[in-house]
């Protein structure tokens, strides 16, 4: 939001006369900062000594999840001599920037969860895009949109820019077209509070303050409702959390890494292919060169504590079951489909589906990336996630799933429970991994589930603390292919405002290779739509959601009315991290009580501002130096925006 934008109407209003109208003069007059000196990246844990780089011993580290979190960590701890083992249940490395093959309008496309902006302040991500030489994959979107569905908004406009609070608010007011609307007046008490609150933050105090109270909460006691419409709810959805299911001082955080304590301007990179091709593979590739091992499609059926450690770990590959009977209770909370009479068993990503009087169950643990299917009107089930379809024999019909779902011999029956084990598993024995380290570096429903796995003996502490972490609402992606093109007069990322279910629009046709060359050869259009935290209850099934994307998208761009509709592809996931109120005080941190055990991933307690990629990469190097530090090795630097604001409250 600290951008500059040259405009007729901009020019009108001079800065003097901005800083006089918000009355930040006198601020503007203590902080230090002029037009032309910036404030630096600030370094957190830099190492004064002078310590050894690599190892010089056998060390070995297990780290569990292939998201960015997972990634990072294992390749900084490869390249410093550790023996690092990564193990990922999915058949795709990335996580939630995952790329995977589809078949649409006769060629074949990789599909990822959705665009992702690369900021300038993303330090830590950046010095690695930059240590593995792949700038070349990223370029400037140049500007960047915000258009409301309220027509009395104008668009707002950001644009790269290099200042830094308060000259950043002065720009922003210069620029906007909608500054009159803003709604603050410094000169009454809660506007200056809020003002001071979003502006001076100080991070343990910030937390002790406002984490008690929800977004939605807070803005209704006197915000100023322009500044919020404009600015905080399209910003604040961005972090993927609903208004009303997010800590205020979560937002503080989010607000003062993106705005109020970064130097960097708001205009931000985005990827010249998918994610997995700019981003993950060079990760990866690098990983391997240093010697380390990954392993895809490893799900994880035991860890074993001892003596209040990790003693190791069992994991089966994919196609090879547990062959292991176990129990699971009926759950009757799920709705089954009026036209068959299944039963299901289980709960969360370890679902069971069984018809009565049968002797064997179908697991609705999708093979591609682990989603739970669903049965659908058609007797068929569909992943909600990326669109895989199975027969109700379990039989996998439509990609990107290769496999069929696992089906269970069904032992005993007692009362609500069925006793199941695995039926033709191409191995009957789990592989076994020891190492002094371990990592986990899941997503909140994975580190969850890791933890009912735990056998043995471990701080409670620390299982209370992964028990009650939260997930987000969930986030859904829509991409159409169209015959024809459009004009379109915003940027090619843009950001919406009021609409029920869409965030943001994304012109892929003109951003990423493989769709401009499509669109070059048909003269079609490739565009997403994303719902960043939608309701379930108000979109209970992926035909509601299918239907509300179109019916938005032709409300957004009118032309495409008259265009043919070639292909859709929705993604639709339920595993990003929530941040609800009262939730910081009890979100885990990088090192544990276990001593030998370490955490990362965006759910992690961290100790400097940062946000979305940014924070999942820095998660994984804080795993990775705190390693680094036990072993007595130089930590590498991190950086992030000057931790705290200027006007302490």
């Amino acid at each position: 939001m600290s951008q500059v934008f040259n405009s007729p109407e901009s020019s009108t209003i001079s800065r003097r006369t901005l800083i006089k109208v918000f009355g930040i003069g006198a601020i503007a007059g203590v902080t230090g900062y002029s037009r032309f000196s910036k404030p630096k990246p600030t370094v957190f844990q830099k190492d004064t000594l002078s310590l050894p780089y690599k190892l010089n011993q056998e060390k070995s580290v297990v780290v569990i999840g292939g998201g960015l979190a997972g990634l990072a960590c294992a390749y900084e701890l490869s390249q410093r001599g550790f023996a690092v083992t990564l193990l990922e249940k999915s058949p795709q490395l990335g996580g939630k920037i995952a790329s995977w093959s589809i078949e649409a309008v006769g060629e074949t496309f990789m599909m990822e969860h959705g665009f992702h902006g690369f900021f300038p302040q993303y330090y830590n991500l950046n010095s690695i895009v930059a240590e593995l030489g792949i700038k070349d994959n990223f370029e400037s979107l140049n500007f960047y949109s915000v258009l409301y569905r309220d027509r009395k908004y104008k668009p707002e406009i950001f644009r790269p820019s290099s200042s830094a609070f308060p000259w950043n608010i002065v720009d922003l007011a210069i620029a906007s077209p909608n500054r009159f609307k803003w709604g603050i007046n410094l000169t009454k008490l809660k506007h200056l509070q809020v003002f001071q609150a979003i502006s001076g933050f100080q991070r343990e105090k910030n937390y002790q303050r406002f984490d008690s109270i929800s977004v939605a909460d807070w803005v209704q006691t006197e915000f100023p409702q322009g500044l919020y419409d404009l600015y905080f709810l399209p910003f604040a959805k961005s972090s993927l959390n609903a208004p009303d299911t997010m800590s205020v001082g979560e937002l503080m955080q989010f607000f003062h890494f993106y705005f109020f304590g970064n130097p960097e301007g708001l205009a931000f990179n985005g990827t010249k292919d998918d994610m997995g091709t700019s981003l993950v593979q060079p990760i990866v590739r690098a990983i391997l060169n240093n010697g380390g091992t990954i392993i895809t499609g490893a799900n994880v059926s035991e860890v074993t504590a001892l003596d209040e450690n990790i003693d190791g770990l069992k994991y089966y590959r994919s196609g090879s079951q547990n062959n292991v009977a176990f129990w699971v209770k009926q759950n009757a909370d799920v709705e089954t489909n009026n036209t068959t009479s299944l039963q299901y068993f289980g709960a969360a990503d370890e679902m069971f589906a069984v018809t009565p009087d049968s002797q064997a169950a179908i697991s609705l643990t999708c093979t591609h990336q682990g989603c739970t299917v669903q049965m659908a009107d058609d007797g068929k089930f569909h992943c909600p996630c990326h669109g895989a379809v199975f027969a109700a024999d379990g039989k996998v019909l439509k990609g990107p799933a290769q496999r069929d779902l696992s089906k269970f011999e069904i032992v005993q029956r007692q009362a609500d429970e069925l006793q199941l084990v695995a039926t033709n598993q191409e191995s009957a024995s789990p592989e076994i991994i020891k190492a002094d380290y371990y990592v986990f570096a899941t997503d909140v429903p994975g580190v969850q589930q890791l933890f009912k796995r735990v056998s043995g003996d471990v701080d409670q502490k620390v299982r209370s603390q992964v028990e009650k972490l939260s997930i987000a609402d969930p986030f859904a992606v829509c991409r159409f292919w169209f015959d024809r093109d459009f004009a379109w007069k915003q940027s090619n990322f843009t950001s919406l405002s009021g609409y029920q279910l869409t965030d943001s629009i994304t012109l892929y046709h003109r951003i990423q290779e493989q769709f401009i060359d499509w669109a070059q050869r048909t003269g079609g259009s490739v565009v997403e739509l994303h719902a960043y935290c939608y309701k379930q209850q108000e979109f209970p099934t992926q035909q509601a959601l299918l239907t509300a994307f179109e019916r938005e998208l032709y409300e957004i761009v009118p032309e495409l009315k008259q265009a043919n509709l070639l292909h859709r592809e929705l993604v639709n996931q339920h595993n990003f991290s929530g941040y609800p109120p009262n939730s910081y005080a009890q979100r885990p941190e990088t090192s544990t009580s276990i001593s030998n055990l370490l955490f990362a991933g965006d759910w992690v307690k961290m100790p400097f501002p940062c946000g979305l990629m940014e924070r999942a990469v820095s998660s994984g190097l804080l795993a990775a130096n705190e390693i680094l530090s036990r072993e007595g090795l130089q930590r590498r630097s991190l950086f992030s925006v000057n931790p705290e604001g200027l006007l302490q409250i």
